[in-house]
């Protein structure tokens, strides 16, 4: 692909800082980075992703309702993220983590988990609590 046929079709990147970096071959015949955008394939691709997480979230979201699994678990699956890197990000032990996966010893959870939790995925403690509709 020539330096100028990379393809810029923001879906998933706009307003936002992330960029895709691709190679294409620019005037001199080499091989050289270049910001994208986005690819229409690539966003069609992601789309799909996406919808099945949010419907994993909603299965999962429909659970902590029903005070079968911690508001935790939502946000796992939502963030992305998993047991061993929650515990990663936020230096809180995997078997504490599983632990508050239940609902009723999430509930007991001290601010200063709860704070190492949010901070890991970006949110605050009071979204961390609860489980709202996926934006």
């Amino acid at each position: 692909m020539k330096k100028k046929d990379v393809p810029q079709d923001l879906c998933y990147f706009k307003d936002n800082v992330v960029r895709d970096v691709m190679y294409a071959v620019d005037e001199n015949g080499q091989y050289t980075p270049v910001i994208s955008d986005g690819w229409s394939v690539k966003n069609d691709a992601l789309g799909v992703v996406w919808d099945d997480i949010r419907e994993q979230c909603e299965k999962i979201r429909l659970r902590v309702l029903a005070k079968e699994v911690s508001p935790l678990a939502y946000h796992l699956r939502k963030s992305l993220q998993n047991v061993c890197l929650l515990s990663s990000y936020s230096g809180v032990p995997k078997r504490k983590i599983r632990k508050h996966l239940k609902y009723d010893e999430f509930m007991k959870s001290d601010e200063d988990t709860l704070q190492k939790y949010a901070d890991a995925m970006r949110i605050t403690v009071e979204e961390l609590k609860h489980v709202g509709e996926w934006k």
